[in-house]
């Protein structure tokens, strides 16, 4: 099984490359994101609370976003791996997403992180917010995010470096420049 973490701040491309990972070698993609904007238009009790959590720019709770996926893992059927997408964010995810991989027979096989500066970060949710609509999207609730992923977020790229699973991509330039240097860190890892 092949099983990818692609990590980076809010609009690094994570969506755009995941999207690309999951063709080019036919893995299952769980976006948190999706998962839980899918909660929300469904209006459960979870989107609820997803809702007010997200409106203050702040990450969902840890055991939530840790059920949420084992339950989604344990669902997928002939899969040769997951794309995770936004998870983990914080030291004590990866401890529980290792964790739950192992009683699976599996293991993250590499972390990708995306790098981009901040400034790009900012035109990229802007301009993202303008043409989807995304509430979320605006410069208050992008610069609350920009904080809450270094102050959090960051964290876990010293634990997926001691873990042998870091691998630094530049964020930034030409999508085909990007991708392959992907391709060319998970088929290193492999």
């Amino acid at each position: 099984m092949l099983n990818i973490v692609i990590f980076g701040a809010p609009g690094s491309g994570k969506g755009t490359q995941s999207a690309r990972i999951v063709e080019k070698y036919g893995l299952d993609h769980i976006s948190t994101g999706d998962v839980l904007r899918g909660e929300i238009a469904a209006g459960t009790e979870l989107g609820k609370t997803a809702q007010q959590i997200i409106d203050k720019g702040n990450l969902i709770p840890d055991e939530l976003m840790i059920s949420i996926l084992a339950s989604r893992l344990d669902n997928l059927v002939d899969s040769n791996g997951v794309i995770f997408d936004g998870f983990p964010r914080t030291i004590a995810q990866a401890e529980a997403l290792k964790v739950m991989l192992a009683e699976r027979g599996q293991d993250v096989t590499a972390m990708i992180e995306l790098d981009v500066p901040e400034d790009e970060l900012m035109d990229r949710l802007l301009k993202r917010g303008q043409l989807s609509g995304r509430a979320d999207d605006n410069e208050e609730t992008i610069k609350k995010r920009l904080v809450v992923y270094a102050e959090q977020t960051s964290p876990l790229k010293e634990w997926y470096k001691n873990d042998g699973k870091h691998c630094y991509i530049n964020g930034l330039g030409e999508l085909d420049r990007i991708f392959a240097d992907i391709v060319a860190a998970i088929d290193s890892k492999m």
